[in-house]
């Protein structure tokens, strides 16, 4: 079954090559009106270069009122007469600030370039030559195709931006609903949970285990409300960022395989604004992503440093590394080089760092074989 997703990028396809199509074609169709109107101004030319030289050649007796009118009907065209010497003999459709004998020799090379000369042949020895340039509306037509490609490349560039935006709002809807209804499903089951160990806890005493049941029933009750948190205004608040690290590490060390080390390298005390809920999800998932990626056997390092106004986190493992290629699609929602895995996780870690407080999370060095480097920058006043 084709997903709505598809059938908006086949929709966007078959409205992109609707619209090259049609700007290509109104390119061509206006080209080809250059094209005939240039001709057409062509033709007009040589019955003006014929009217000028029946006039020249008529004697006093003839009526030269239908010449005359030839000459005058172009109104449009800009044309300067010549002799076989280039002195200029006349002008026509001229602007005022050109008419200078310096720049009417400066037009008549650059209408030489632009047009083919009309000879006006008097004798074997007495020739003039007529120069001409295009109407202003020949040199608006022609420019138009290009005022079209451009309208069309950003109505384009525009709806493409559109469709893009709706595609996001519509996977933040969707993320916002999955995680409010799995918040709300968890929501009985964890109450149950926990009531039950409660109970376990009074009637055996001095069994341990039911405290460690304990914590995971907790840390179940704080995943849904991490969840239920997701598309909710974020609370943040001054914490000890050391602490808050110590606190997750702590949790996970007893829940990763012993055979991998996570330390902590710190030093000095470090205080910013954070959703310790939120803040602790992504640490969690930075680390299970290294010890995946390390089969189980490694070492995990977190960096804390500050620099400036920016506060630095790096997770870094001496995993089996990323390639450059997946590196740049790490953070898009389900991407993920695991056989089980949904591909969420990291692109969830960049939602509550970049949009919930305003930070950055980035892979900051990447090698296969030898391991990568996550880095989380915090701002501070």
């Amino acid at each position: 079954m084709t997903s709505i997703y598809e059938v908006r990028q086949r929709f966007k396809l078959l409205f992109s090559s609707l619209a090259i199509l049609i700007a290509i074609s109104s390119f061509v169709v206006t080209n080809s009106l250059v094209q005939k109107l240039s001709d057409e101004e062509k033709s007009k030319m040589q019955i003006w270069a014929n009217a000028t030289k029946e006039l020249i050649n008529m004697d006093e007796y003839c009526d030269i009122s239908f010449v005359q009118q030839v000459i005058e009907a172009n109104t449009t065209i800009p044309v300067i007469l010549v002799t076989q010497e280039d002195s200029v003999i006349s002008y026509k459709n001229i602007p005022e600030r050109l008419q200078e004998s310096r720049k009417l020799q400066q037009l008549v090379e650059e209408y030489k370039k632009s047009n083919t000369p009309i000879e006006i042949v008097f004798s074997d020895t007495e020739r003039q030559y007529l120069y001409y340039g295009n109407s202003l509306l020949l040199i608006q037509l022609s420019y138009f195709p290009f005022v079209q490609l451009i309208a069309v490349f950003i109505f384009l560039v525009f709806v493409i931006w559109a469709l893009l935006s709706t595609k996001k709002a519509e996977q933040n809807e969707v993320w916002v609903g999955l995680s409010k209804e799995t918040a709300h499903q968890l929501g009985t089951p964890i109450s149950s949970l926990m009531a039950w160990t409660e109970i376990f806890k009074s009637k055996y005493i001095e069994d341990s285990m039911f405290g460690e049941m304990e914590k995971d029933v907790n840390r179940l009750r704080t995943i849904a409300e991490r969840f239920s948190q997701i598309g909710s205004k974020t609370d943040l608040e001054i914490v000890n960022l050391n602490q808050v690290i110590h606190n997750a590490v702590d949790y996970l060390r007893t829940r990763i395989s012993k055979k991998i080390t996570l330390s902590i390298q710190e030093t000095e005390v470090l205080y910013c604004e954070l959703n310790v809920s939120l803040f602790e999800w992504v640490i969690e998932n930075l680390c299970k992503n290294a010890a995946d990626a390390m089969s189980g056997d490694g070492i995990i390092k977190i960096q804390l440093s500050q620099k400036g106004k920016e506060i630095r986190i790096d997770v870094i493992d001496n995993g089996k590394g990323v390639s450059k290629h997946n590196s740049r699609k790490i953070f898009n929602p389900g991407f993920t080089t695991k056989k089980r895995g949904w591909g969420l996780g990291l692109s969830l870690a960049k939602r509550i760092i970049e949009e919930y407080h305003q930070g950055k999370i980035f892979v900051q060095h990447t090698e296969i074989d030898k391991g990568t480097t996550f880095r989380i920058i915090f701002y501070v006043q």
